[in-house]
């Protein structure tokens, strides 16, 4: 049984297909809607270029039984049982790959013209607040929210952003990058606002902590996501302080026979030397691979290099790896053109690359991290060479 229907689930099912589990499998998932993927939901669905993103797989040539419109309430593992909210379904192993719920913005509960975007139904809401050209708050500086920003501005809506911290992606970019796309914002023409914390939303309008008030014909919340995983209390599934799964290095959890997959897990990374958790779709892809072997009695060790990906104000944003504030950040081109990347090096080895328009710099670092290739410094910041030309040996070899 899986339980969650999005990617991770998805691919979970298919990779127990293919890797040869002959067996039942359920997919239990909490929207009524056909399974179907996510990220062109901020996209082309939003824009409504598209209708809907539904997967491409034959579940019934599977056979894989959908149960949908069934939220998971409890897990039983004494008994094997899963709770849901129409009744009790049974599993001999277990995946959990449940996502992840948007942050609320405190205060804002129940208040009309309050939107998030996770969802199909949430994008759908969306579209006549885009269609109409209505007066957009966009309440933080992150993925989603440059994201929906560009979409909106492509409609033709005036949007304002505003970021409680002193520039956009604060937690996960240093200032000397972000500093750059802040830029980004005034030549797409959305106002971004800074430093500015969100004291109130109101009908029609945000009220800021220095007194300001934006008309707001409707307000977007994008200021992060928590894994899904508050139905799990009390199962002995081992959750950390972030809400995650604390699933092994195979993505087993505490519990015996169920495993955990996607947003709502973490996992110890050798590579990185600590404990990940990755709302990325990559992962939500390649993490179902190895769960399915594990399932079925493999020992795959799960280890990626992280990847994503992210559109906005006609900028394709890539990263792969992971970096600490502790690694060597080398620049790669101008950062006020528009194409450039950042390296991080740990100890000599590359560890992240941020690519904004150098797809090929991606491309070849996520091997180089991959294999723990060292680079030589001078070598790498010439946007002239061929990243994969600047490896050198490690040092004293």
């Amino acid at each position: 049984m899986i339980v969650g229907a999005g990617m991770a689930g998805v691919q979970t099912a298919v990779s127990l297909r293919e890797q040869g589990w002959r067996g039942g499998i359920t997919l239990l998932g909490a929207e009524r809607h056909a399974p179907y993927d996510r990220p062109p939901l901020s996209k082309s669905v939003l824009l409504g270029t598209a209708e809907g993103s539904r997967f491409d797989v034959d579940f019934a040539g599977l056979g894989v039984e959908l149960l949908l419109g069934r939220h998971a309430t409890a897990l039983r593992p004494r008994e094997r049982h899963v709770v849901t909210d129409e009744g009790v379904v049974g599993y001999d192993r277990l995946v959990l790959a449940t996502g992840a719920h948007p942050v609320a913005l405190p205060g804002s509960e129940g208040i009309p013209g309050v939107h998030v975007l996770r969802t199909l139904d949430d994008a759908a809401d969306l579209r006549p607040v885009l269609d109409e050209k209505r007066d957009v708050v966009v309440v933080g500086a992150g993925w989603i929210g440059a994201e929906f920003a560009t979409a909106a501005r492509q409609a033709g809506c005036a949007v304002t952003v505003v970021e409680a911290a002193d520039r956009p992606l604060a937690g996960v970019l240093p200032a000397s990058v972000t500093d750059h796309m802040r830029g980004w914002y005034a030549d797409a023409g959305a106002e971004l606002l800074t430093g500015t914390a969100v004291a109130a939303v109101e009908p029609g309008a945000v009220l800021l902590a220095d007194g300001t008030r934006l008309r707001a014909g409707a307000v977007i919340v994008g200021i992060g996501a928590r894994p899904a995983t508050g139905w799990l209390a009390g199962s002995g599934v081992e959750l950390g302080p972030d809400r995650s799964v604390h699933a092994d290095d195979r993505l087993r959890t505490s519990v015996a026979d169920v495993f955990a997959v996607g947003d709502c897990a973490s996992f110890p990374s050798a590579r990185f030397g600590e404990r990940l958790l990755i709302h990325h779709w990559d992962n939500a892809v390649q993490g179902p691979r190895a769960a399915a072997a594990n399932v079925l009695g493999g020992d795959e060790p799960y280890d990626p290099v992280p990847y994503f990906w992210s559109e906005q104000f006609g900028r394709f944003v890539q990263y792969a790896g992971h970096h600490t504030a502790a690694d060597t950040m080398l620049m790669r081109g101008d950062p006020a053109g528009a194409a450039w990347s950042v390296c991080w090096l740990r100890d000599g080895a590359l560890a992240a690359l941020l690519a904004v328009g150098r797809p090929r710099d991606l491309a070849q670092a996520r091997k180089l991290i991959e294999r723990g290739a060292h680079l030589d410094p001078a070598l790498t910041t010439d946007p002239a060479v061929p990243l994969k030309s600047a490896e050198r040996p490690p040092a004293g070899v």
